[in-house]
Parts: structure tokens; C-alpha cells; sequence
């Protein structure tokens, strides 16, 4: 019966896809995408944005066509590595606990401001922090 009860505690939750895995994939993939942001924002010497929209929380990467500032709902689609446009989708329940302000980044990968991100689901919500001086995704 312990083993069992063991057994219960330790693998149900992962069948029942509650064990916090897609809230912190979409995090860990929401940081990927900002920091290539900022980096290709200074490899071409352009403007980025990151475009935060919920339900489902999702995240859509912009490029201006010149050195000028960006309308989040403008700009050509930031090309990814593996060459399709950059979005990050999140799956079952993830969520962004207040949907953030846009992150822009500029042609020296400074973002024009400082930004708190919240990615909620079932276990405690996970933070992402993009610094105001610097652009450090972390």
C-alpha cells in the first residue's frame, strides 16, 4: 500500500499533465525568444518588438523595416533560426498572470524599458525579468 500510495503521489500528476513542465517550457521558450530578439535587433541594426497576447498567451517577434521605431502591429515578422517567423505559443493552461506592455528593443538592443513577466499555470508563477539599462533577459 506505501508503494502504491508512492507510486500515486509521484506519477498521477504527470498523467494528468499538472506537473509544471508546459508552464516552464513556455517561460524557458519566451526568454529564448526575447534574448534572440535583442540580439538580432543588434545584428541588423533595427528595431524589435515583442508582442504579448492572451488567450492563448502567446508571443509574436517583429522586425521594423528601418532603423525607426516599431508598431508592434506593423514591421515584417522576425525570421527565427529555423527560418519561419518567431511566435511563442503556450499550451494548456499557461497563461501571463497580467498581460505585459510590449518589449521593444532598439538598434542597440536596449529595450525601451524595463519589463516584469508572469507566466502562471498550475505550480507557482515563474518571472521573467528584462532589465531597463542592459536588455538581460533572465
Amino acid at each position: 500500500m506505501v508503494i502504491i500510495g508512492i507510486m500515486a503521489v509521484t506519477i498521477l500528476p504527470k498523467w494528468n499533465g499538472r506537473s509544471g513542465f508546459d508552464e516552464r517550457g513556455f517561460r524557458d521558450r519566451v526568454v529564448a525568444g526575447l534574448r534572440y530578439a535583442q540580439k538580432s535587433a543588434i545584428a541588423a541594426r533595427r528595431t524589435v518588438c515583442a508582442s504579448f497576447s492572451s488567450p492563448p498567451a502567446s508571443v509574436a517577434f517583429r522586425m521594423s523595416n528601418n532603423n525607426g521605431a516599431v508598431n508592434c502591429a506593423a514591421g515584417a515578422a522576425l525570421t527565427g533560426p529555423d527560418g519561419n517567423p518567431l511566435v511563442v505559443t503556450a499550451s494548456g493552461g499557461v497563461s501571463f498572470v497580467a498581460l505585459p506592455a510590449d518589449v521593444i528593443f532598439d538598434a542597440g538592443g536596449r529595450p525601451a524599458s524595463g519589463a516584469a513577466i508572469s507566466v502562471t499555470g498550475l505550480p507557482a508563477a515563474l518571472a521573467i525579468a528584462v532589465e531597463a539599462e542592459t536588455g538581460y533577459v533572465h
